[in-house]
Formats: structure tokens, C-alpha cells, sequence
């Protein structure tokens, strides 16, 4: 005897959502609940809390296909993997994700959604690497001495900035001679990576016509996770435009 697929409580669609709107409710009432640590059930769309019956939110909730949103796409990916992306970068992530649901004709899991978010943005190379740095603060100036390694040639630069991250942005741009604008950095620590802490980074990379590129890094130190997002966004930005 089959179970019809929106039986309540009980078919396999009966708390699934793939509308983007319908997903961005859920995802700002389970964080409305987790802010506001609230008892009772209020989530929208959702009768019921899908745990309580052995459900799963990643997997029976947020479902990824051509016509999901930004907010359960992003929900879905921090959730469960914990990379807390800024809001204008969880966008473009949805875009790569439903072009290729489009494609492939087939819903996404949560494991293809985390592996475009690898390919795409995380830790990519840019055949430009950082092999040394040294940090000096003088006031409100940070002043570097940096090492980028291209092609077998090792190259020192001597930069400044009001931080760590913009000095080693500025040796960026002096070394390579692109003009481009750092318009977003966000970072937090990563849940659940054992007893070593991983920070995460979101850099995103504006170009002199607008257009946005970008890039995540992860490491233990939150410099070269910095590092490794700013050369995963220039790495895309150098690409011009194929993500």
C-alpha cells in the first residue's frame, strides 16, 4: 500500500518546501525561534516540528531545485555545514545552484549544494600563492612585508593599510596591477571542526564597472583564512566573469 506523497504527517512531501518564498519564511522562523529561544511550534508552513516525528530539516524541509530561493539555499548550508554566508554572496550561490538543478533535471541535496560552494568559492587557487608575511604597526597603520609566489617566481612587496587583511589587499593590487575595490568581509568560526577552531572568511571583490566577484577562505588562523578568501575572489574576479 503506497502513502500519497502530501498525506499529512506522513507522505514524503508533507514538509517540503521549494518554493523560494515558502523557504525564506521557514529559514526566518527557525531563526526567529533560535533567537527569541521560543517553546511552541511557530514556524511558517511547517504544522508541526518534522523532528518530533523523525524528520529531518535538511533533507525533508529545505529542498533545492530550479525554483528555490537564496534563503533556504543559505539556510540549508549553514545549518548543516555551518558557512554563514553575507546575503548578496548566498544570492549568487543560488543562482550556480539552480542552473545546475535546471540542467540536471533533479533536485539538489545538501551535499551538492556544499560541493558548488567548494568548486566555486572555497580556497581556490589563483596561481598566485602567499609564501611569507610579517606585520608591523605603527598608530593606526599596518605596515607588511609579503612574499606572492607565481609561476616558480618568488616576489617581495612592501604595502600599508588600516588593518592586516587591507594591507595584504593593497600588495595584492600593487603586485598583480588589477583595479578592483574589497567591498565585503565577513568571518566567524566554524562549529563542529573538532578541538582546533576554523575560521571562515567571505570576501567579495568589486570591479571599476560594478561587477561583483567572490570568494571564501577556510584556516585555523583567521590571516590566512582571510588570505585564501581574497585569493579565491580574485582568483573568480580573474576568470572575468565565468562563475
Amino acid at each position: 500500500m503506497s502513502v500519497y506523497d502530501r498525506a499529512p504527517y506522513a507522505g514524503a512531501l508533507v514538509f517540503a518546501a521549494f518554493s523560494g518564498s515558502h523557504q525564506d519564511a521557514i529559514a526566518k522562523g527557525m531563526k526567529y525561534r533560535s533567537k527569541k529561544k521560543l517553546s511552541e511550534w511557530t514556524v511558517p508552513y511547517i504544522p508541526i516540528d518534522p523532528q518530533d516525528i523523525g524528520r529531518t530539516y535538511d533533507s525533508d524541509v529545505i529542498r533545492v531545485n530550479s525554483q528555490s530561493g537564496k534563503g533556504g539555499i543559505g539556510y540549508l548550508l549553514e545549518q548543516t555545514y555551518g558557512y554563514i554566508l553575507p546575503p548578496k554572496m548566498r544570492e549568487h550561490l543560488s543562482y550556480l545552484c539552480k542552473g545546475v538543478s535546471d540542467r540536471e533535471h533533479r533536485e539538489l541535496k545538501s551535499e551538492d549544494v556544499l560541493n558548488i560552494f567548494k568548486e566555486n568559492y572555497l580556497n581556490i587557487s589563483c596561481g598566485i600563492t602567499v609564501t611569507d608575511f610579517d606585520f608591523m604597526r605603527e598608530h593606526d597603520t599596518v605596515k607588511i612585508n609579503i612574499s606572492f609566489m607565481q609561476d616558480g617566481v618568488e616576489t617581495e612587496m612592501e604595502a600599508e593599510g588600516n588593518g592586516s587583511l587591507s594591507a595584504i589587499n593593497n600588495a595584492l593590487r600593487a603586485y598583480t596591477g588589477k583595479d578592483y575595490t574589497l567591498q565585503v568581509f565577513t568571518q566567524h568560526s566554524l562549529q563542529g571542526q573538532g578541538s582546533q577552531s576554523v575560521a571562515a572568511s567571505y570576501i567579495g571583490l568589486e570591479t571599476e564597472s560594478g561587477e561583483m566577484f567572490w570568494g571564501a577562505g577556510t584556516d585555523t588562523d583567521i590571516i590566512k583564512a582571510s588570505t585564501n578568501a581574497l585569493l579565491s575572489a580574485f582568483s573568480n574576479m580573474t576568470k572575468g566573469g565565468d562563475q
